[in-house]
């Protein structure tokens, strides 16, 4: 081999050779921390895969600063080709700082699948009342300060993720204006992330400082894969 040939470099040779220097961080322990510059509004939405795990990758790592996050899942009550439990709450559970509660009825509002239409309907009406709370509990903290990671999300949070709640806008559970309404009620340091919808939000064009569309190309759903654990849930 020549020094020109990729594999005369060994693996410690390469990462020296990155912006890095080779130098990999060590993990910090997870304290109670304030974030400098949280307040904005976020919404996650097209027919690719991704809008979820894209918000809980962002609640990890804002988690992970000391954060205090809370996710507020719509519509996901589980369904026959998904487990009740899914991989994001036992990870959640072991991560300091960050909640999770799911208000969704079993199966999926629209899908024929035999669930009760009222009852999904019931479950995100109780889901917008619940945001409702914790928006109004947030006001009512010190955003500004490091906040208790094991006290209720009423304590208040510097991040909420409002999981599929686009979606329910499509299905006509919950009306635009309504989320707008949250998005107006929010303290000025709360992190707002909203998540959901196969059809392009323009309502929240305004109100919204990122609006992001995951566009899918190729989706295994369409090849008949269902729904695989680890990966959708």
């Amino acid at each position: 081999m020549t020094d020109d040939d990729p594999a005369a470099t060994t693996p410690s040779e390469t990462r020296r050779g990155t912006p890095g220097g080779g130098v990999r961080p060590s993990a910090d322990d997870i304290e109670s921390a304030a974030p400098e510059e949280f307040g904005l509004v976020q919404a996650w939405w097209g027919d690719g895969k991704g809008k979820t795990t894209a918000a809980l990758g962002m609640a990890f790592r804002a988690a992970g600063h000391g954060y205090r996050v809370h996710l507020l899942q719509f519509l996901k009550g589980g369904a026959d080709s998904v487990e009740s439990v899914r991989g994001e709450y036992n990870a959640i559970a072991a991560v300091p700082g960050i909640s999770y509660e799911n208000t969704g009825h079993y199966g999926w509002h629209g899908m024929l699948d035999g669930s009760d239409e009222d009852e999904h309907r019931a479950k995100a009406r109780g889901a917008l009342a619940r945001a409702e709370d914790l928006i109004e509990a947030a006001t009512d903290a010190d955003l500004t300060a490091p906040l208790d990671l094991d006290a209720d999300p009423e304590a208040g949070v510097h991040m909420l993720v409002l999981d599929e709640i686009l979606y329910a806008v499509d299905q006509g559970l919950v009306d635009e204006s309504a989320v707008l309404d949250l998005i107006d009620a929010k303290p000025e340091d709360l992190e707002l992330v909203l998540t959901g919808s196969h059809t392009e939000p323009t309502y929240l064009l305004d109100s919204a400082d990122l609006v992001s569309e995951v566009r899918k190309l190729k989706h295994p759903f369409d090849a008949g894969t269902r729904a695989r654990k680890g990966t959708e849930y």
